[in-house]
């Protein structure tokens, strides 16, 4: 199921121009998130990160060149994905193909020591609630003392009619700028269907999707809500740095007292 340089670097690429419609202000976020880590970790010799959710490899790439000390673990589901993001950000990253939040999924992470971050960006709002509070209790307990993990993500506002003006500010600064006329998401995967490359990739996409679709997801809580799950995991303090309209960029601090082993995860 290899995948040549030249079409990973393409379709890496295209995922990115995709993306762009879909997250607004995605570099200044992916640049708070680093600014976070990159805060965390000072004068720590080779910290150790996890990226949740890595699909291939964007963030991932973007703190190994903020951090290219950093050791960064890449976790994510998804076969073809994780394969085009092992081909172009290979120095990037070790990539780990796992299901967040399965029992046992923390355990094919191959961590030797606590982690100093975790991040993600648009990927645990897939996670249904309890499968989400269990996988914030796991990360609490993956993280040392005073480490952080760090969410971006879409929140949507407690209330109808916050959400609504928010949403209403989002269209209307996409109206300003000019928006993102590059191709959508599903465009995307068609487009990607019909590579010959990536058939095999494909093939196994199918093999592991599940009968239900995976429909549910946790798109709904708010930041709020967010906010209660992270305190009840674990962690102490639980603030949003950057926030935009329903998009924001959300930072829990792992409390200083000393948590479960690496070995001993929920």
């Amino acid at each position: 199921m290899g995948v040549s340089m030249a079409t990973a670097k393409a379709w890496v690429e295209r995922w990115e121009r995709q993306q762009e419609r879909y997250a607004l202000d995605r570099e200044e976020r992916f640049t708070v998130i680093a600014d976070v880590v990159e805060h965390v970790t000072a004068g720590r010799p080779r910290p150790l990160l996890l990226d949740l959710g890595c699909g291939p490899g964007s963030l991932a790439a973007r703190l190994s060149d903020r951090l290219p000390d950093a050791e960064i673990v890449a976790a994510d589901m998804d076969p073809l994905l994780l394969e085009l993001g092992r081909t172009h950000h290979a120095d990037a990253a070790r990539y780990v193909d796992t299901v967040i939040g399965e029992e046992g999924w923390a355990d094919t992470l191959g961590l030797e020591r606590p982690l100093d971050a975790a991040v993600s960006t648009t990927a645990l709002h897939y996670l249904p609630e309890p499968v989400l509070l269990r996988t914030y209790r796991c990360l609490a307990a993956l993280l040392r003392p005073g480490g952080v993990l760090v969410n971006g993500d879409h929140f949507p506002p407690d209330g109808a009619p916050c959400s609504d003006i928010t949403a209403h500010v989002a269209r209307r600064r996409a109206e300003r700028t000019g928006g993102h006329p590059h191709e959508d998401w599903r465009s995307w995967w068609d487009a990607a269907a019909l590579e010959p490359e990536l058939a095999d990739l494909f093939d196994e996409r199918e093999r592991r999707r599940p009968a239900d679709g995976g429909s549910a997801d946790s798109g709904h809580l708010t930041l709020g809500r967010h906010t209660e799950l992270l305190h009840q995991a674990g962690f102490g303090h639980v603030t949003p740095v950057w926030q935009f309209g329903d998009s924001a960029v959300l930072v829990a601090v792992r409390d200083g007292t000393p948590g479960a082993a690496v070995g001993d995860r929920p």
